[in-house]
């Protein structure tokens, strides 16, 4: 008989501990009751040096832990040590970590944990803060309708009838999904109807009953007797049904809506919230006060602390309670009465200051708040009338009440003020005013008797004798007030005298002004300051505006020093901005007189009549000065200038040869060159310079002008040789240079013109017109490289020089231009020129508010710079209204102008010569270019 083995793989032959180390202390066998022995080579002595070790029982390598020796104990063999590195070994086999290393931690844990308890308030503080901010940007929904809610107060009662019910706004099918299933309607009913009957019945055995909901043929009443529905009897039911819905939200008596819409807003406006901030706070606080007054309950501000957190949080009722009851337990406290009628309705308010001035009768603070409650004049009269009858001697009610009196009920209240307030100077002050000439000369005297002590009194006096025309007095008053009070002890303040004197001026009070300044300019001041301390006096008046106060030191200060040049000038400058003409035409009058060798006064003079359209009499200042002066050259020019300005050629011409027999010198030759020049006469004019070169040489304006004349004639050869000869004997002057260069290039000598400028340099080290000039050389070429790489090496060698910078900014491109501003303002913050720059940028901007800001600032750092100005008038023109356009044209024309590299190429043309400083502004406004 064959027996079936079943086949084993041989996986499952194979034991899962065949081939695997025997873990520690097996012993095989031990379970069927074997021992285990040791013999001696397994002891150690009995072991060989040489044999293998038997590590089967020992501890896993990795577990095995080291002693403290192994862990100290270090390789110090000589094969381990090595001369650069030392002893060999790891630095991080040993675990750095130790109990010092432990108890720091601890340390500085605690420190942590206690630096984190202090910032707890400062950080639950911010988180609180982020919490409203986070609430207020984004607020519930209820807080975003709140608006909406409080608008509800307007509508009426017939807008809120005709509100329409608000409809389904789903589609058909899904408003009644039945709506596509159509019930078809039995021929007998469509018969009848084409019958012409009407009928109001329905036979139940048609078959619409059983389609009615709720089977209404089963209703006890809807059916005839003939057992038929009656349909008419269903639509008086469907009536009746609403019409009792529509009863009980009615008013029985007016047959309208019991909903009150008035009482239905209130009841929104009430669930607004009034406090933004967290509840729990309200509630400490209100806990925090409530121990505050039971603590403390006759502290007055535990009460008002109170009664403002209920307000803040909108309950105004429990608030007003509080105060009240606050009122009791301090009823001596004004405060608390003030808060009480502050938070009360005011009819109530007014019995709660009647209360508070029963308990309260001497306080000024509650008779006034009674006052202000009340809203009829009489009334208020009455109030302050009993407040004077308990304190007759408060300032504030006696003012209070004289303010709602007439003139003469006022003036026999502030007589009875007077004695019961005899120390105050407002009330004297007011009677005063009310009372005739007379009558305040005697009320200011008894104010004197009473407050000996105070200067307003004698200003007032000495204000009431100006204004009365006795204007002798108003100097003795004040000398006998400064007497009065340094007898009584007052020490005079010479800044706060000033102050007076300019309060004086602002009342239109001059000869006042005028005395006060003349007793107090000279007090306390050193003698070797008084002339520079009185003209700081002068100018901080000048800059407060108070002219007349300016005037009076400056007249002061030209009787102390009259032969002081810098004191006329100052003072002939001040009349000439805030003076008249005539005032101007007196005070050079008198500054010639005791300075006759200045010609500048001389010539200011002259000019000033000029400027007036009097001419005769600019000649006649102007003789008189040839005859203090005979060899003034200044004097000499503002003679020619003014005959040639009015067009008397012939007699500019005879003072000129004058002046070159008499005063010979450059200025009066080229000034001779300028007016034949001007007057077409080329040849001649090209012979004073002639002359005047030969004469003098080192004059570099007439190798200029004889070079440009020159060039007008096309004789550029011999405009060479000038400017070739004049850049010889004046190496320095840098226009010569740049003249000689531009000759060049116009003669299409590009390259002579880099060697003019290049010896320019040379002569004139770190001189930026040099090198600006250079950079557009070649800009004017198109070497735009050439032009970078020299304008980096004029900016090394000059770098603050504010026209390269300037320059630099639109030669950069156009997105870097911005950071090219940036770097020029840092480097030449005040420079005109680099301000224009800017100004010019903003402009291509289109930020024009900035740009005109930027042109302000500009014209203002340097008023001289006349090509600012026309530039801020080309931006006015494009940009600005008419009013703009006649400021800046009447600025420029007050300024000056000089300078300016455009503004000099125009005003010095001979066809522009007689042009005035507004007519030459639009001449270089049109022809600038508009930045881009």
């Amino acid at each position: 008989m064959a027996v079936n083995i079943p086949s084993i793989s041989l996986n499952q032959r194979k034991k899962s501990f065949i081939g695997v180390q025997s873990p520690l202390g097996y012993v095989a066998g031990v379970g069927r009751g074997a021992t285990g022995f040791t013999t001696r080579s397994d002891i150690g002595p009995a072991r060989e040096t040489n044999d293998v070790p038997d590590d089967r029982h020992a501890p896993p390598v990795g577990k095995r832990k080291k002693t403290d020796e192994e862990e100290e104990e270090e390789d110090l063999n000589d094969s381990n040590y090595d001369e650069f590195s030392g002893y060999g070994g790891s630095l991080f086999n040993k675990d750095p970590y130790d109990k010092d290393d432990e108890e720091a931690d601890a340390i500085y844990e605690a420190i942590d944990n206690r630096q984190d308890e202090k910032r707890k308030d400062r950080r639950e503080k911010r988180s609180k803060a982020e919490l409203e901010q986070y609430r207020q940007e984004r607020p519930k929904i209820q807080q975003q309708f709140s608006d909406l809610k409080r608008q509800l107060q307007e509508v009426s009662e017939d807008e809120w009838k005709t509100i329409p019910d608000v409809g389904d706004a789903r589609n058909r099918r899904q408003r009644n999904p039945m709506a596509e299933k159509m019930t078809p309607i039995p021929d007998s009913v469509l018969a009848r109807s084409m019958g012409g009957t009407f009928s109001t019945t329905l036979d139940p055995k048609s078959g619409l009953a059983s389609a009615i909901p709720g089977n209404l043929s089963a209703v006890p009443g809807n059916l005839t007797p003939s057992g038929e529905l009656d349909l008419r009897r269903i639509g008086e039911a469907r009536n009746t049904l609403m019409d009792i819905k529509l009863t009980q939200v009615s008013d029985s008596v007016t047959g309208q809506t019991v909903v009150d819409p008035k009482g239905y807003l209130t009841d929104l406006q009430s669930m607004i919230p009034q406090y933004g901030g967290d509840i729990n706070d309200i509630k400490k606080a209100r806990l925090l006060l409530k121990s505050i007054r039971d603590t403390n309950p006759h502290h007055p501000s535990g009460w008002i602390a109170s009664a403002r957190l209920e307000e803040v949080t909108g309950k105004i009722q429990a608030a007003r309670n509080l105060i009240m009851q606050g009122c009791e337990a301090c009823p001596k406290s004004e405060d608390l009465w003030l808060e009480a009628a502050r938070l009360q309705p005011p009819d109530v308010a007014k019995g709660v200051i009647a209360t508070a001035v029963r308990s309260l009768p001497t306080s000024v603070r509650i008779w006034v708040r009674a006052a202000e409650l009340e809203a009829d004049v009489k009334a208020k009269r009455k109030v302050f009338r009993k407040a004077l009858e308990n304190i007759p001697n408060s300032v504030r009610l006696w003012k209070e009440a004289v303010e709602l009196e007439e003139i003469k009920d006022a003036r026999i209240m502030l007589s009875r003020a007077v004695e019961c307030c005899p120390n105050s100077v407002e009330l004297w002050l007011a009677l005063a005013r009310l009372e005739t000439y007379e009558n305040a000369r005697k009320v200011l005297n008894k104010a004197r008797e009473n407050i000996p002590t105070d200067s307003s009194i004698w200003i007032t006096a000495a204000k009431l004798e100006e204004a009365n025309g006795n204007e002798k007095m108003v100097m003795k008053i004040i000398e006998r007030a400064i007497q009065s009070l340094k007898s009584s002890g007052v020490e005079i303040n010479r800044n706060l005298w000033i102050e007076a004197a300019m309060e004086a001026e602002r009342a239109k009070s001059v000869l006042t002004c005028q005395a006060i300044i003349r007793a107090v300019i000279g007090y306390d001041v050193e003698e070797e300051d008084r002339m520079e301390t009185w003209l700081q006096d002068a100018e901080s008046c000048t800059n407060d505006g108070a002219f007349e106060c300016a005037r009076a030191v400056y007249a002061h200060a030209l009787s102390i020093f009259p032969n002081k040049k810098a004191i006329w000038l100052r003072a002939a400058y001040f009349e000439k901005d805030h003076g008249t003409q005539e005032s101007l035409d007196a005070l050079l009058r008198k500054a010639v007189q005791f300075c006759p060798k200045e010609e500048v006064l001389w010539l200011m003079g002259a000019k000033s009549k000029w400027m007036a359209g009097d001419v005769p009499a600019a000649r006649s200042i102007l003789s008189l000065a040839f005859q203090a002066n005979p060899n003034s050259e200044e004097i000499w020019l503002a003679a020619v200038k003014l005959e040639s300005e009015n067009s008397e050629y012939e007699r500019a011409r005879r003072l000129l040869a004058k002046a070159r027999s008499s005063a010979p010198t450059p200025r009066v030759v080229m000034k001779s060159a300028k007016l034949e020049w001007s007057l077409g006469e080329l040849k001649t004019a090209l012979s004073f310079l002639e002359e005047g070169i030969h004469k003098y040489p080192n004059f570099p304006k007439l190798y200029m002008m004889k070079g440009q004349i020159e060039t007008v004639l096309e004789q550029y050869l011999v405009a060479r040789e000038t400017y070739n000869q004049g850049t010889k004997k004046n190496p320095h002057s840098v226009p010569l240079w740049i003249l000689f260069s531009r000759l060049e290039e116009r003669l299409g000598s590009l390259i002579k013109a880099r060697c003019v400028l290049e010896k320019g340099r040379l002569k004139n080290p770190q001189s930026p017109d040099l090198w600006l000039e250079a950079v557009r050389i070649e800009n004017r070429s198109g070497n735009k490289d050439m032009a970078t790489k020299l304008m980096s090496k004029a900016m090394q060698e000059c770098p603050t020089a504010g026209v390269l910078w300037a320059e630099n900014i639109f030669m950069a491109p156009r997105p870097q231009r911005k950071t090219a501003s940036v770097d020029a303002i840092k480097k030449c913050e005040h420079d005109p020129h680099v301000l224009l720059a800017v100004s010019k940028l903003v402009w291509t901007e289109r930020k024009l508010d900035r740009a005109r800001d930027w042109f302000l600032k500009t014209v203002k750092i340097d008023p001289d710079f006349g090509d600012a100005w026309a530039y801020f008038f080309k931006f006015e023109l494009a940009h600005g209204t008419e009013t703009q356009q006649d400021e800046v044209k009447k600025r420029c024309t007050a300024a000056e102008p000089h300078h300016g590299e455009m503004w000099q190429q125009v005003a010095k043309r001979p066809e522009y010569w007689r042009k005035k400083i507004g007519e030459i502004l639009e001449i270089v406004a049109k022809e600038l270019p508009i930045p881009t």
